[in-house]
């Protein structure tokens, strides 16, 4: 039977692999990455923010549990994001550059997540893994949690986006099958809003076109191809969601296809290596992955430097 920390460690492992797997492939189309790599499977260098940014939600949690709230997040970003920064903010996306701007002109949270214009982006999708770990089983209070957090640097379909990953993550921790999965991300979201559509349209086709055509047709399906930035959480969630329902909920399955989908394929294919190694426990994250997963180097936030994501889910089921 896989242990509660097994299934943690799995998640974190798998969301740092897949971080790392996807980077080289981020921004590019599917057709490119063949033309590049073939399909690539192989880690070629470090995570990005995702998984320094999911460290650092975790620490922040694991300081104040269910109580947490918004001012608590905003008062972590302020004192170990923004009093630390010297010169620019290297590695982060558009909504964690206008978040420390919101900040730094005294703005609270929610309105530092509503002042900048890209509160939809996928930033709180990325790092919401620790919060469905933290409430295993209980998908409502997962989803819950990663909205305290996400009115700091969010609003609407990025809060939607981070909701639907909490609490899929919660029921992948109990051990639930994809489709379970799946469907406790769109409970959490409302029904019309466009997460809900993009993850609806998303799974329809993963369940109706063979992997090795995957790609385009999910890009037909629910890629904005006309907008040129590609951290859409709606699209970043859908896409995650449909290569993790793809893979069968196996962690190489899942994190491989939804690396070679393209677009912001670090953060999709973390989210699909949360989701699959918190189904399948920390032995089904590929060893020639697992050993090149080390502390972080704290690139984007160096608050978080020298931490493991295995230390970071132990700490979350001690604190459970």
């Amino acid at each position: 039977m896989t242990s509660v920390r097994d299934r943690a460690r799995g998640c974190l492992l798998g969301l740092a692999a897949g971080d790392a797997l996807g980077a080289p492939a981020e921004n590019l189309a599917p057709e490119e990455i063949a033309a590049r790599w073939g399909v690539l499977t192989e880690i070629e260098r470090g995570g990005t923010d995702d998984t320094e940014y999911t460290i650092f939600a975790a620490t922040v949690l694991l300081r104040h549990g269910h109580a947490l709230t918004s001012e608590d997040v905003a008062r972590a970003w302020r004192e170990e994001i923004v009093a630390r920064l010297d010169g620019p903010m290297r590695g982060a996306g558009f909504s964690e550059l206008g978040t420390v701007e919101a900040l730094r002109r005294g703005l609270r949270p929610p309105l530092t997540g509503r002042w900048h214009a890209h509160g939809w982006s996928d930033g709180l999708a990325m790092r919401a893994a620790p919060y469905g770990i933290f409430a295993a089983g209980d998908p409502d209070e997962a989803a819950r949690l990663a909205e305290t957090d996400g009115r700091v640097s969010h609003t609407g379909e990025g809060i939607f986006g981070g909701r639907a990953v909490a609490a899929a993550v919660a029921v992948a921790m109990t051990g639930a099958s994809p489709a379970e999965v799946a469907a406790a991300a769109l409970r959490a979201v409302p029904e019309d809003s466009w997460t809900a559509r993009s993850l609806r349209a998303a799974l329809d086709v993963a369940a109706r076109t063979p992997r090795p055509l995957l790609g385009r047709a999910l890009h037909d399906a629910v890629v904005m191809a006309h907008y040129p930035w590609t951290d859409l959480a709606p699209e970043a969630v859908a896409l995650a969601f449909a290569a993790y329902t793809a893979g069968g909920g196996e962690v190489e399955a899942s994190v491989v296809t939804a690396a070679n989908l393209g677009r912001d394929a670090d953060t999709t294919a973390a989210v699909a290596g949360a989701l699959a190694g918190a189904g399948r426990g920390e032995a089904a994250v590929p060893a020639r992955w697992a050993e090149r997963i080390g502390p972080v180097a704290g690139r984007c936030l160096p608050v978080v430097a020298g931490q493991d994501v295995r230390d970071v889910a132990d700490e979350i089921v001690k604190g459970m």
